[in-house]
């Protein structure tokens, strides 16, 4: 005779199959505990961290040393009891700036056959020119004006002798008169012609020195 244990096998079988799963259930469950525990209980990760540094004593920062400004030298001007020391005493070597140069030049060639004094009377009246608003503002400018000069030629200067006494006076003569080292006899005349002829515009004109072959005018 077969015995039958189909109903009790069924339910020997149900609870084994609710154990097994029950069994992989709290093993599962078990590993995520595992894991949260160990993710609540890690120390966090340690970062380095700035710390500012504070400085007990000053900081002095340097400053960039400022040039201190250029003073102009003055020369003293040399002491002379005629116009004639005073061209002796003045400097007879430096270069001589282009104005400079200019008013030498017309001194040179206009009247360095003249005294001293008609010399200076001739750098006189150009300077006196580029003071005055009808003419040139510039010592090259008055001398280089159109038909005022009879010594310059298609606006040029002639070669000057340069190894002369006459040019070394000329020089002496135009650093002086520039610097109002001497007070010339012309005052403040604005033209000049030689006596040996006499232009129109002459009489219309104030005569304030004859010296040797000159007449100055204002």
């Amino acid at each position: 005779m077969v015995r039958k244990f189909t109903g009790f096998t069924a339910a020997v079988a149900a609870i084994a199959l609710t154990t097994l799963a029950g069994a992989e259930s709290s093993g599962a469950n078990a590993q995520v505990a595992a894991q949260a525990t160990e993710i609540a209980t890690a120390e966090p990760e340690v970062t380095e961290e700035v710390v500012p540094v504070f400085v007990q004593n000053e900081v002095v920062q340097e400053l960039p040393e400022e040039a201190e400004p250029e003073i102009p030298v003055v020369e003293e001007a040399p002491r002379a009891q005629s116009l004639r020391e005073l061209v002796d005493a003045m400097p007879a070597t430096g270069e001589l700036s282009p104005e400079l140069q200019c008013l030498a030049g017309a001194i040179y060639f206009e009247s360095r056959g003249e005294p001293l004094a008609g010399q200076l009377a001739v750098a006189q009246v150009i300077i006196n020119r580029a003071e005055d608003r009808r003419f040139p503002s510039s010592y090259c400018g008055v001398v280089y004006q159109r038909a005022q000069f009879s010594f310059v030629k298609g606006g040029r200067m002639p070669r000057i002798r340069t190894a002369t006494a006459a040019w070394t006076k000329a020089k002496a003569l135009a650093r002086i008169a520039h610097r109002g080292l001497w007070e010339s006899e012309a005052g403040d005349a604005l033209f000049f012609h030689a006596k040996y002829v006499r232009p129109s515009w002459s009489r219309k004109k104030i005569a304030t020195a004859t010296i040797d072959t000159h007449i100055f005018y204002r």
